[in-house]
């Protein structure tokens, strides 16, 4: 039904606009009883092959949102009925930013891909902190009974907080934001991502050199130490670096002994593309199909010459279960869904779960 009847509709107004509207859409079919209890009976597997333990953190299935769908935690809880075993929110700044002018948002459709030069547009952390809150202390009813059915028919998803910095704070201070980010969604998300790749915010991506990047990680790894119960850090890396920067990340995991690594981010290059060629010189991140392979390669480089020595987070170009499995196979414990959710629905997450079962991984 997604695929031929919505996905059609939706892909025939602005792209932006279409995720607004979907947010809505969403939020307030889910206000309709047995929409939400559907949801998840259509969508969500629980099986014990799909249970991973990871970063001291329990996911009920192996497959994420992506951080830049639901930037700014409005509607993490109703995206969790349909399958997802884990949502990453964000990427959050300090302070709130409208990101780049648009428009900003561009389908490529016939390399199923999209790019975005989106530019950390979210509503600062301190609004992200408060929906959180509001979502952790629902108002209890008078009856206990109905409590009770309540809590059982809401979906527990871990949350991850994507962080980053303000396109207006220089890179001698972006350690700053990533710290007054970290603090204030501490109490609130179940493990961090340090974005210092995505293409969309000037300079951004020179924070991923060894010295600048370890100064982060390091910061807040030692802020992260001194807390009663850390919470694990992760850190999100672009496709497009080189074999020497990759060993440079590797040995900045080891150094500043962070949890893991997300791969990867959207490209900047353009290769081998069938869409419009107006459409394929927008600037901004390319994501989707045409990052499939690339991303995949850099899971497989990662996870060999570390000797598997940390968990990686697979993403970028999921378009099938099988591009799933194929991260899997290559090193990823996990995966998350950005681009590939938007072409092909929810019965993707289902159908990714459904083949793990099969094959056993």
């Amino acid at each position: 039904m997604y695929k031929s009847i919505i996905r059609p509709l939706l892909f025939r107004f602005d792209p932006e606009s279409v995720h607004h509207f979907s947010f809505k859409a969403i939020k307030l079919l889910s206000k309709v009883p047995g929409f939400s209890s559907l949801s998840r009976k259509r969508y969500k597997l629980q099986h014990p092959a799909l249970k991973r333990h990871l970063f001291g953190l329990e996911f009920d299935n192996p497959v994420g949102m992506a951080a830049g769908f639901d930037k700014d935690a409005k509607a993490f809880a109703e995206f969790s009925n349909l399958g997802f075993g884990f949502i990453e929110i964000g990427t959050l700044t300090p302070k709130p930013q409208e990101g780049n002018p648009k428009q900003r948002l561009f389908r490529l459709k016939e390399d199923a891909a999209i790019v975005n030069r989106m530019g950390f547009n979210n509503g600062g952390v301190d609004a992200a902190v408060e929906r959180l809150k509001k979502n952790k202390n629902k108002t209890k009813s008078k009856n206990n009974a109905v409590d009770a059915m309540v809590e059982r028919s809401r979906s527990h998803v871990l949350i991850g907080g994507n962080i980053g910095k303000n396109k207006l704070t220089p890179n001698e201070n972006a350690v700053d934001d990533y710290v007054i980010c970290f603090n204030k969604l501490f109490d609130h998300v179940d493990y961090f991502t340090v974005n210092v790749s995505s293409p969309n915010t000037p300079g951004l991506r020179e924070l991923q050199d060894r010295k600048p990047l370890t100064h982060i990680l390091q910061t807040l790894q030692d802020l992260n130490n001194a807390k009663p119960a850390r919470k694990p850090i992760l850190l999100k890396i672009a496709p497009d670096l080189t074999d020497d920067q990759l060993m440079d990340i590797i040995g900045i995991v080891e150094d500043t002994k962070i949890d893991g690594v997300i791969a990867t981010n959207t490209t900047i290059k353009r290769k081998d593309l069938k869409s419009d060629l107006k459409l394929q010189k927008e600037a901004g991140g390319l994501s989707g199909a045409p990052i499939t392979n690339r991303a995949t390669e850099v899971i497989s480089f990662l996870h060999q010459k570390s000797n598997a020595a940390f968990p990686i987070i697979g993403v970028g170009g999921i378009m099938t279960a099988q591009d799933a499995i194929d991260k899997l196979k290559a090193g990823a414990s996990l995966v998350q869904l950005y681009t590939g959710f938007v072409y092909e629905g929810p019965a993707l997450v289902r159908d990714i779960n459904r083949e793990i079962i099969k094959q056993g991984l």
